[in-house]
């Protein structure tokens, strides 16, 4: 019996990767108004290079561009982008289609809710708060709640604690297959691959299931529960 469902954060719940390039573009266009002299689409790639290279939650990934730009920190230039990124950020950060009202109904039919994130707790949370989605989940768990990303198990482990349910009783919703759908099994749960927000062309997810849409994760459930009466 399914009697939690547990959710990834980004490119799940929510277009991760169309809010960070908004963001950044955002940025390059305001430290741009305020005198910096780049071309929009290499400072694009760079800033991206730097995100790939020191991780996609870094906080200083422009302090890291102005200086290689101008050869020191220059605050009137670093101010201008973390406000324009700021705004863009805020302006794209929506939740996929079918999310919210798929999560009402999993609420109303007495499942928890959970989301387990590799991301910092203060991105995390700024994330669902600004998505109105914090009143929605019973359990949230982010790195710095176990000191470990998914594959390893201490994020599911310690999801699964706040929840109260067991492995075979939660469900594991992700788009990211070598994190999400792995380590999820590994412990016992069910798996199911969100393919419309996987990044990385993945041909075999190695879950149990896959859905292009979110609201399909609700026939699933079902299926999974009647099969078990």
């Amino acid at each position: 019996m399914i009697r939690a469902a547990i959710f990834d954060l980004d490119n799940t719940l929510t277009d991760f990767g169309k809010l960070k390039n908004e963001a950044i573009r955002s940025a390059l266009l305001a430290m741009q108004e305020a005198g910096l002299d780049l071309h929009p689409q290499l400072a694009f790639d760079r800033i991206m290079n730097f995100y790939s290279e020191q991780g996609w939650e870094n906080q200083k990934v422009l302090d890291h561009f102005i200086i290689e730009q101008c050869g020191y920190l220059d605050y009137k230039f670093l101010a201008a982008g973390i406000v324009g990124y700021r705004q863009g950020r805020e302006a794209a950060l929506a939740p996929y289609q079918y999310v919210h009202p798929t999560l009402i109904k999993l609420l109303r039919s007495g499942l928890r809710l959970g989301v387990v994130s590799d991301a910092p707790s203060r991105e995390a949370w700024l994330r669902l708060v600004q998505l109105n989605f914090h009143h929605l989940f019973d359990a949230v768990v982010t790195f710095d709640d176990t000191g470990e990303r998914k594959p390893h198990p201490a994020p599911f482990q310690k999801i699964l604690e706040k929840l109260n349910v067991r492995p075979q009783e939660a469900i594991m919703v992700g788009d990211w297959a070598e994190r999400d759908m792995l380590g999820a099994k590994r412990i016992g749960m069910t798996t199911v691959f969100a393919r419309y927000g996987d990044l990385f062309s993945t041909s075999e997810s190695g879950a149990d299931y896959e859905i292009d849409r979110f609201d399909q994760l609700c026939e699933i459930i079902q299926k999974c529960n009647e099969g078990e009466q």
